[in-house]
């Protein structure tokens, strides 16, 4: 990244175009890369489109492997196509971050004016801005146009109280996803009681085709084994796609193959089986090659040819309409004070286990072995295992944070951080979730096969031969039992912890108190 090395192709194909022969250029970001959502006159003036590929960037946390393979890639492939659309493109690749590398190009051609988007992370947005500090009139920021909803309009509403199903209403009326008149469709705004089925074994998932790596993807491939080898993750049989093409097979592959079966089975969990009928296209969605509208347009269709079940579109559309748009309209509200929010006052390192994926527990093992090799894990396994364990294990919710945001080929902090901050962990106090997501070794089982194949036994409620979630759980309701009891939807739970025996209770914190003291952390 710090050098043209790794650009043979590029270089080959682009003649790069030299920002002393313009007066006007638009800087653009690897999660902006659909140039429809752009205003008008970018695509009626053609000015000099600015790609960087930036080391420091790239460096500022372990990045998955193939996280930053997906993202230079489908970056490269955007900029030669911009390039085959009369675009003069200046691809540069620089040490520095985004606003260093923009201020030297700035310096050097006086005339120069440079329009940029703004970022959807804040430390980005924050860089960029200091360029209009500098420069003043010579430096423009536009909105970002690659979300539905108007941040500004909802973002005084985020609070305790305020819930994604409030706001999930309003974004159906206003899009008409589902509607009849101002009615949902169906009679019930949301299915999510048809949606927690377990996988039954007569029901096989399709097999996701992949996307071979072609000349540019290689070399990337290269780059990243080359530059980054220390990083999360494994570089091997890298299958995404990286352009907007590829990306619109796979979002009609899904709506033909997936989506009607997405919905009973959205929760469920199966060894060897982490896609399932969901859609993986969430990295698509997060950096451009595929825009939400589109995504949503193409599930209604399938619901009105009788394609795909309500539940399942139901389903699938709040995901992108409700949950997508209200979490970055939560970090747009809260930032930057929310990165350090903390309610529970855990400050454990986190277990060694993410990183390594090597554990006797079923679960964990079979929900950290696709984020490692790819990047990837649908929402049940984020949520329920990985973020449920690490609170239950006293993890500080920040380095958890930290992790999704590295390890996910998905993850941007805007998206990351609310999850695992505001809903996951409940770091927040409240603000995002009613309650703490927390579960025992019953919830486990319901939802998937993990625990007929554990070395532990989901039977057993302490001890060593015990589920360790099982105990688990009911320590944490004890020790965090005035969350609970302030907490109408929860307080029962503390009830039942109290009405153990006290032999009972001795067991679930000893049990408790042995296996976090022995977990092994990261250092």
């Amino acid at each position: 990244m710090s050098n043209r090395a790794f650009l043979d192709q590029i270089d080959s194909k682009i003649s790069k175009g030299n920002p002393s022969e313009y007066s006007k250029v638009v800087f653009i970001l690897h999660d902006q890369l659909n140039l429809e959502v752009w205003p008008d006159w970018v695509k009626v003036e053609k000015p000099l489109l600015i790609f960087v590929e930036s080391k420091e960037k790239g460096e500022s946390l372990p990045y998955h492997k193939k996280k930053l393979i997906y993202l230079l890639s489908s970056m490269r492939h955007f900029a030669l196509e911009c390039h085959e659309e009369g675009y003069p493109v200046f691809y540069h690749s620089t040490k520095q971050h985004y606003d260093g590398a923009l201020k030297d190009i700035l310096d050097s051609n006086h005339e120069l004016s440079l329009t940029f988007m703004t970022p959807s992370e804040w430390d980005t947005r924050e860089r960029l801005r200091s360029l209009k500090d500098i420069f003043e009139q010579r430096v423009t920021e536009i909105p970002n146009t690659f979300f539905l909803a108007n941040a500004d309009e909802y973002k005084d509403k985020i609070g305790p109280g305020y819930r994604m199903e409030y706001f999930y209403r309003d974004m159906r009326k206003m899009t008409g996803y589902l509607m009849n008149a101002n009615n949902p469709e169906g009679g019930e705004w949301n299915y999510d009681e048809e949606n927690r089925k377990k996988l039954p074994k007569n029901i096989k998932p399709p097999e996701w085709a992949g996307t071979e790596a072609d000349d540019i993807t290689k070399e990337v491939i290269d780059l990243i084994e080359a530059g980054f080898s220390s990083h999360f993750g494994e570089l091997n049989d890298f299958d995404y796609a990286v352009t907007r093409r590829q990306a619109l097979y796979r979002l009609n592959d899904f709506i033909d193959r997936g989506l009607d079966q997405f919905g009973p089975y959205e929760d469920a969990m199966a060894t060897d089986e982490f896609v399932l009928f969901h859609s993986n296209l969430s990295m698509y969605l997060n950096n451009g090659l595929l825009l939400p509208k589109e995504v949503c347009d193409k599930a209604q269709e399938a619901y009105d040819t009788g394609k795909a079940r309500l539940n399942s579109v139901e389903g699938f559309i709040r995901q992108i309409i409700g949950w997508r748009e209200f979490i970055r309209i939560y970090y747009e509200a809260m930032m930057p004070d929310v990165r350090e929010a903390n309610h529970f006052g855990f400050e454990k390192n986190l277990p060694e286990m993410y990183w390594s994926g090597e554990t006797e527990m079923r679960c964990m093992k079979e929900c950290l072995k696709p984020v490692i090799k790819d990047g990837y894990s649908h929402h049940i396994p984020r949520l329920m295992v990985l973020s449920n364990f690490s609170n239950l294990t006293e993890t500080d919710p920040r380095k958890l944070n930290e992790w999704f945001w590295l390890a996910y080929t998905d993850a941007y902090e805007w998206v990351v951080l609310p999850n695992v901050l505001g809903m996951s962990t409940f770091a927040d106090g409240g603000v995002l979730a009613s309650k703490p997501y927390a579960a025992g070794g019953n919830y486990i089982n319901k939802m998937s096969n993990y625990c007929k194949s554990c070395s532990f036994k989901i039977s057993k409620k302490t001890g060593e031969e015990a589920c360790p979630f099982n105990y688990l759980y009911w320590n944490f309701i004890d020790e965090q039992r005035e969350t609970f009891m302030e907490n109408g939807r929860a307080n029962f739970m503390v009830n039942m912890f109290d009405k153990k025996s006290d032999d009972e209770k001795e067991a679930i914190k000893s049990s408790s108190r042995k296996f976090i003291e022995a977990l092994e952390r990261r250092k």
